[in-house]
């Protein structure tokens, strides 16, 4: 018969050897949450959504049409894809601008710039989001449009009505609820300006080179260092949970 102190002491020394046996697993874990908070964020950049019409990967696009042409230089579009969204009834889609009546020009140059922005811009890494549609596995959200293309967008569609059902009140909204509300918060609202580097320009003159590529690196750096916080502080939380093992350990 074993004395009492060797019958305590076999089931803890059976604990310290699987404690033994987790400390790899959890050095490692220790490890990546370094690891993963000293990468920076250069995947959100010049990059294309899983979607429809996207190419795999933006490049040069010498014929894209018209009010798309600002992406030439690197577009996630095809000159094809940029002739058809200019069509009042379009193959992309099956959607006609004019379903409930003529759309006054001026409204309509506005989703057309928009629809040019989402099918060819390269810079809305920060915002793309996975979703479960049978047309496409990525989406952007909440991308912080400028505050006068929203009002732009706004003034020249007001006056302008629609019989589609999510849009049955018409134009007569806020110039907030027309770009938020419009594709399912696809923007937000910003309060910076254009040219500020701290939001999105659906119109820019590509002579200049496109402000939206300074934009998306501002936003990827602030997601990188939000992210690297988290990750320390979960990397220091383990680091403090496998000395205080092995201090149990040794003792």
């Amino acid at each position: 018969m074993l004395p009492a102190a060797m019958e305590v002491q076999l089931p803890l020394q059976g604990q310290r050897d699987t404690a033994w046996k987790w400390m790899p697993l959890l050095l490692l874990l220790v490890w990546v949450a370094t690891m993963c908070s000293a990468q920076d964020r250069s995947d959100l950049l010049n990059v294309c959504m899983d979607a429809k019409h996207h190419k795999t990967k933006p490049g040069p696009e010498d014929k894209l049409h018209d009010q798309c042409s600002p992406w030439k230089k690197n577009a996630c579009c095809t000159a094809n894809t940029s002739q058809e969204l200019h069509k009042d009834t379009s193959r992309l889609y099956n959607f006609n601008w004019d379903h409930c009546g003529k759309m006054e020009p001026a409204c309509k140059r506005h989703f057309i710039q928009d629809t040019c922005l989402y099918e060819c811009s390269p810079h809305l890494g920060p915002w793309i989001r996975q979703v479960n549609q049978s047309w496409r596995k990525e989406r952007f959200l909440d991308v912080p449009l400028c505050k006068e293309d929203c009002q732009r967008w706004w003034e020249d569609c007001h006056t302008s009505r629609t019989c589609k059902s999510n849009w049955h009140r018409g134009w007569d909204w806020t110039s907030v609820a027309l770009c938020e509300g419009l594709w399912s918060h696809s923007y937000k609202v910003s309060n910076y300006s254009r040219g500020s580097g701290r939001c999105i320009q659906m119109w820019f003159d590509s002579a200049q080179g496109n402000p939206n590529e300074e934009v998306a690196r501002f936003y990827a750096a602030v997601m990188h260092v939000n992210a690297g916080e988290m990750l320390h502080g979960i990397g220091g939380l383990l680091l403090s949970l496998a000395l205080m093992l092995q201090l149990w350990l040794l003792g």
